[in-house]
């Protein structure tokens, strides 16, 4: 039986602040429960738990595989979220990359294949 998809688990520090930053970023976000956040766009899925401690996201993040990176980079500089140390460029490892972090802290960094 082949393995179909992974989704990341990121931890969040505040609900609504989460909730309202995702849906920002183009996402469809379930809030029905008040420590999990289920967060959806073109099929991707990022998931969060509810944490007290602000170290555990600034240490965590995922990464999302796009096509039309240089279009979700556009979007997201729009929303001034680019992070500055992740900005767009090709890398060595033939991926076109960019980074953002979201409001509690996680490193989401988006790629497009150059191959």
């Amino acid at each position: 039986m082949p393995l179909q998809s992974a989704i990341p688990i990121l931890a969040f520090l505040n609900l609504e602040e989460t909730a309202a930053f995702y849906r920002k970023i183009g996402f469809t976000v379930n809030t029905s429960w008040k420590e999990y956040l289920m967060c959806s766009r073109d099929g991707i899925e990022i998931h969060l738990w509810k944490c007290d401690n602000p170290d555990i996201p600034k240490n965590t993040g995922c990464y999302v595989r796009v096509t039309g990176v240089d279009a979700i980079h556009a979007e997201y500089s729009e929303l001034g979220i680019i992070h500055p140390n992740g900005p767009l460029k090709n890398h060595p490892w033939n991926m076109r990359e960019f980074s953002i972090l979201d409001n509690s802290g996680n490193l989401i960094r988006f790629g497009e294949s150059l191959v």
